[in-house]
C-alpha cells in the first residue's frame, strides 16, 4: 500500500467513524503519537486497539491528509511528510509505514484557525500611517500595558519561573494574544545562569538549543558559556515584548474551581494575581536535593549545595570535596583543578559518562549540527522528526548508537575504570538520552574533567558517606577524606515539589509524580505511560501545566501548550484524551 492510499483510507475510516477499520491501518507493532491534534493532549497509543480506542473516544473532523513531499523509503520502512486539518486547525505528521501498514504515525496541531501567529502576510504594520491626536508611540502602549497588566487587568495566564521554559513558553504566548505575566525570583531574566558557578557552560550544542522566534546567529560558539546564555535570555526577553516580573517571589496560590488567586511578592510590595491559567516553569534544576548527614552541624569548614556554588576563586589552599559524581560535580570538580585547588570527587553511585565530540558526531549530527542544517534539516524539522520516535521505540534506537562510543572511546572508559570511577551505560545500554528522559540525573557530558579523574588529579573516592566530622568526611567502610570544604553535588528534587510548596501537598499528591516514562529502571518506576508524566499537558489538577526540560524541549514542547492555553481562553471545546493517571504520588 502506498503512503497516498494510507492517507486516503484512513481519512475515509475517520469520516465514517469506523474506527475498526482505521484500526487495521496499523501493524501488530505500532505507536500513535499525538501532540494535541486529536486528543488535546500529548499522548501515544499503541498497537491497533489503542488506536481504535482513541479513535472511540475522540472527533477531531480531522480530513484534508496530504503528503507534503515525496516519500522515501529505507531498510523496508517508507516514511512520509503529510499536512491535514482539523475542526479547529492545522496540523501536519510523519507516517512510517512496514509493509504496507503503518509501524508510526506522529500528528501535530500547529496553529488554530482564526487565531494565527502574526507572521508573514499577517505581519503587524507597527505603525499605522496617518494623523490621529490620540494616538500612542509602542513605547507608550508597552509602558501602559506593564503598568496595568496584573493591577487593573489580570493576566489569564501566570507562568511561575522564568529561565529558559517560562520565557520561550511566554514568548509563544505573546505570539498568540494571551496576556500573559512571567514570575521570577531573580532580579534579571538570565540570572538563573548567571549566579551560577562560572565554568558552567551548555553542553548540548547550539543547533539543538534556539529558542522560538529568533535563532542565535551563525556565529554563535557551539557550547554557550553561561553569562553569554543569561545575555541572551535578557534580550530576548525584551525583544519578544514579554512581560517578565523578576524579584518576584510566590508566597501561595489556590484555586476555587474558577480563578487560582496566586500572592506575589514583587520587589517587597505584595500583589495578588487571579490568572485563569498556572503554569510551573520552575524547571528541573531549580529546588535542590539537599543531602542530611550526621554532623553536618560538627563540620567547622563551609558547605553548600552546587546551586549556590561560587566557582573555585575563594578556596585556593583548601581541600574541597564535592560529594556527587554528575554533571554538576564534574563541572565544578575541573574549575576548582584549574584554579589549583585540591579537590576529591566522591562517587555515591555508577555514572553514565560520554564524550561531547564523540555525543555531537554519534548521537545528534544526524538532526542538530552544521551538516544537518546543510541538508535541509531545519531546527523545526528536527524537532518534528524527534518527536515522531515514540519513546518505546527509543531504546532500541540508542542502543546501537552507545555501542558504537564505547567502541570509539574504549582507551577513554578503560582508563577512567581503571581509576576506580564506576560507569553505566543505563540499565538496558540506551545510554544518555533515555537516562535523561526516565530520571533527568546520572550522567555527564564529558567536557575534559573525566580526563583529570582518570589522571587522579582529581581525587576520586567511591562509596556511600556515613557522617561528617569538624574536618573531615566519613565513609562507610571507616575512610576519611580531609576537608575544609564541602560541596554538595547531589542534584534536585521533582517539579512536583513546587507544586507542594506554592499550591499544597494535596495539589501536588493529586497530580503525581512528575517527569518519567514508568520505564521501570531506577528512579522511574513503573507502569509504563509512554510520555513525560504531566509535562506539557493537562494534569488532574484542573487549570495547572508544568513546563520545563532542556532547551529542545522547551522550544518544541512550548507551542503545544501554548496553543492548550488560546484553546481554552477563546472557550474551544478541548475534551482532554487519556488524562494522565496517577501512579504515584508527588
Amino acid at each position: 500500500m502506498s503512503v497516498d492510499q494510507w492517507l486516503g483510507n484512513f481519512e475515509n475510516a475517520l469520516a465514517s467513524g469506523d474506527s475498526a477499520a482505521a484500526a487495521e491501518l496499523f501493524g501488530e507493532e505500532s505507536y500513535w503519537r499525538d501532540l494535541i491534534a486529536f486528543t488535546w493532549n500529548i499522548k501515544t497509543v499503541e498497537g491497533p486497539a489503542g488506536v481504535r480506542d482513541l479513535l472511540e473516544h475522540t472527533d477531531a473532523g480531522a480530513h484534508g491528509f496530504h503528503t507534503t513531499q515525496e516519500p522515501t523509503e529505507a531498510d523496508g520502512v517508507t516514511e512520509a511528510w503529510f499536512a491535514f486539518e482539523t475542526a479547529v486547525g492545522r496540523g501536519s505528521g510523519i507516517l512510517r509505514l512496514i509493509g504496507g501498514k503503518a509501524w508510526t504515525l506522529l500528528t501535530a496541531l500547529d496553529e488554530l484557525r482564526g487565531f494565527e501567529e502574526p507572521k508573514g502576510p499577517g505581519r503587524p504594520r507597527g505603525v499605522e500611517h496617518g494623523a490621529d491626536r490620540d494616538r500612542l508611540s509602542w513605547l507608550e502602549r508597552r509602558e501602559k500595558e506593564a503598568s496595568e497588566l496584573g493591577y487593573v487587568e489580570q493576566p489569564y495566564v501566570l507562568i511561575v519561573g522564568g529561565g529558559q521554559g517560562g520565557i520561550a513558553l511566554g514568548a509563544r504566548l505573546r505570539q498568540l494574544d494571551v496576556p500573559t505575566i512571567i514570575v521570577e525570583r531573580n532580579e534579571r531574566p538570565g540570572d538563573s545562569w548567571r549566579k551560577r558557578y562560572k565554568s558552567l557552560c551548555l553542553h548540548d550544542p547550539v543547533w539543538y538549543d534556539h529558542l522560538p522566534y529568533i535563532k542565535f546567529p551563525e556565529n554563535w560558539p557551539v557550547f554557550s558559556p553561561k553569562d553569554k546564555i543569561g545575555d541572551w535570555l535578557e534580550m530576548y526577553t525584551r525583544v519578544m515584548e514579554l512581560n517578565y516580573w523578576g524579584s518576584s517571589t510566590v508566597r501561595s496560590a489556590s484555586f476555587d474551581g474558577s480563578e487560582w488567586e496566586v500572592v506575589v511578592d514583587r520587589a517587597g510590595s505584595e500583589v495578588v494575581l487571579r490568572p485563569k491559567q498556572l503554569v510551573l516553569a520552575t524547571g528541573m534544576s531549580s529546588q535542590p536535593n539537599q543531602l542530611a548527614l550526621p554532623g553536618q552541624d560538627e563540620f567547622l569548614g563551609e558547605q553548600h549545595h552546587s546551586s549556590r556554588h561560587p566557582g573555585p576563586d575563594g578556596y585556593v589552599g583548601k581541600k574541597v570535596v564535592v560529594i556527587g559524581s554528575n554533571n554538576s560535580a564534574h563541572d565544578i570538580c575541573a574549575a576548582l583543578w584549574e584554579a589549583g585547588v585540591d579537590v576529591t570527587m566522591v562517587q555515591r553511585s555508577s555514572t553514565h559518562i560520554v564524550r561531547s565530540s564523540t555525543l555531537m558526531d554519534i548521537g545528534l549530527s544526524a538532526l542538530y549540527s552544521e551538516e544537518a542544517v546543510a541538508a535541509g534539516v531545519t531546527t523545526e524539522k528536527a524537532d518534528m522528526i524527534f518527536a515522531s520516535l515514540p519513546y518505546a521505540v527509543l531504546p532500541a534506537l540508542q542502543i546501537p548508537l552507545y555501542d558504537q562510543m564505547r567502541e570509539r572511546d574504549a582507551d577513554f572508559y578503560a582508563r577512567l575504570e581503571a581509576a576506580g570511577f564506576d560507569l553505566d551505560w543505563g540499565e538496558d545500554g540506551s545510554g544518555l538520552f533515555m537516562k535523561y528522559l526516565r530520571r533527568g540525573s546520572g550522567y555527564y557530558i564529558d567536557v575534559g574533567a573525566s580526563e583529570l579523574v582518570a589522571s587522579g588529579d582529581i581525587k576520586l573516592v567511591n562509596g556511600q558517606v556515613a557522617r561528617l566530622t569538624a574536618d573531615s568526611v566519613v565513609m562507610e567502610d571507616g575512610r576519611s577524606v580531609p576537608a575544609d570544604v564541602i560541596v554538595y553535588a547531589t542534584g534536585y528534587k521533582s517539579m512536583n515539589g513546587w507544586a507542594a510548596e506554592l499550591i499544597s501537598p494535596e495539589v501536588a499528591d493529586k497530580v503525581g509524580k512528575v517527569w518519567g516514562l514508568g520505564s521501570d529502571t531506577k528512579k522511574d518506576p513503573g507502569p509504563w505511560e509512554g510520555e513525560q508524566r504531566n509535562m506539557w499537558k493537562p494534569t488532574q489538577q484542573e487549570a495547572l501545566w508544568f513546563h520545563g526540560g532542556n532547551l529542545h524541549q522547551s522550544r518544541h514542547y512550548s507551542l503545544y501548550l501554548a496553543l492548550q492555553l488560546k484553546a481554552r481562553l477563546e472557550g474551544l471545546d478541548t475534551p482532554v484524551y487519556g488524562l494522565q493517571e496517577v501512579h504515584h504520588l508527588g
